[in-house]
């Protein structure tokens, strides 16, 4: 009985970690025959868990919607992470979650194991949070949006005077604003939006195959999606600092770092004006050199020309 029980746990573990399981790769995870896998869920059906099945030769179970929230199972790292995230949206960082959070956070940190409690308790004395660090998202749509990316299924929306059709894949969240990344099926290439100017609701799409996503490394996409991109001036530094320096002076949103050697890297970084960027560069007390644009390099004299004027 504890085996099974064991193996129930580990199951309903799995079922929960991604949307569809082949019924064979769950009975190799588990080191069961399939009619196990299949007798298990059943056990799991009768306990509440609404565990779907799909025909076929290898079959596949899914964790479906039913009419209760059955219990949730989470390891170590899944639970300070769920504390956390709900201590920061009590703080109102998302709309409408505020009261919402408080109540969960208090059923979840009531069963937390006391070396977890106090790993929440230690991250969350470290963080000072800033109100109005960006505009507020309502909760009710970025949970849409996130089950729209989990299901692959397309939305509409209105975006600036104008109608998106679009296939979602991640939301990034940047700290101070919340991003939509998605393929746009009217202009056929990858969009990013900021979810706080979506203004007419959104609308449910079709299930679409996910594609091939826009480049290899996603966190350097949207880096320079969201610091170059909209930009009219793009740059490019060369800093003479090991990149792992540069990068605690730097933020995602900021510019793309790129690696040269152990003891220089690349920025790329745009920005609305020439005196902009240079007055950027300046201030991160790291020595550096302009690259690109040429004229870039006459505001940097400037700047410098000034600010030695200043101090004399």
């Amino acid at each position: 009985m504890l085996e099974t029980s064991a193996r129930l746990l580990r199951l309903l573990s799995l079922l929960q970690s991604r949307p569809d399981w082949p019924g064979p790769e769950l009975a190799g995870r588990l080191g069961v025959t399939t009619r196990t896998v299949r007798r298990d869920v059943d056990r799991l059906r009768g306990l509440g868990y609404p565990v779907e099945s799909a025909t076929g030769t290898a079959g596949g179970y899914r964790l479906g919607v039913g009419a209760a929230l059955p219990p949730l199972l989470l390891d170590d790292e899944e639970a300070v992470a769920v504390a956390l995230g709900l201590r920061a949206a009590a703080t109102g960082s998302v709309s409408g979650m505020e009261e919402t959070s408080l109540r969960a956070l208090a059923k979840l940190e009531q069963v937390l194991p006391s070396r977890l409690r106090h790993r929440v308790t230690a991250v969350q004395s470290a963080i000072l949070p800033l109100a109005g660090a960006g505009p507020a998202v309502e909760a009710s749509l970025l949970a849409a949006l996130a089950a729209a990316c989990r299901a692959h299924e397309g939305i509409r929306f209105g975006y600036q005077k104008n109608t998106r059709r679009v296939e979602p894949y991640r939301l990034v969240h940047t700290g101070r604003r919340w991003y939509l990344l998605a393929f746009d099926l009217d202009r056929d290439d990858w969009r990013t939006f900021r979810v706080d100017r979506f203004d007419t609701p959104l609308q449910p799409g079709p299930r679409f195959a996910p594609r091939p996503a826009p480049a290899p490394d996603l966190s350097a996409y949207m880096s320079h999606a969201l610091s170059s991109a909209p930009y009219r001036f793009q740059a490019k530094i060369l800093f003479h600092a090991p990149i792992e320096v540069v990068a605690e002076h730097t933020s995602p949103t900021a510019g793309r770092l790129e690696k040269l050697d152990e003891q220089s890297c690349l920025f790329h970084a745009g920005g609305g004006s020439l005196d902009q960027i240079a007055l950027y560069i300046a201030l991160k007390g790291i020595d550096f050199q302009v690259l690109e644009p040429a004229e870039l390099r006459d505001h940097v004299r400037a700047l410098a020309a000034r600010l030695a004027r200043a101090g004399v």
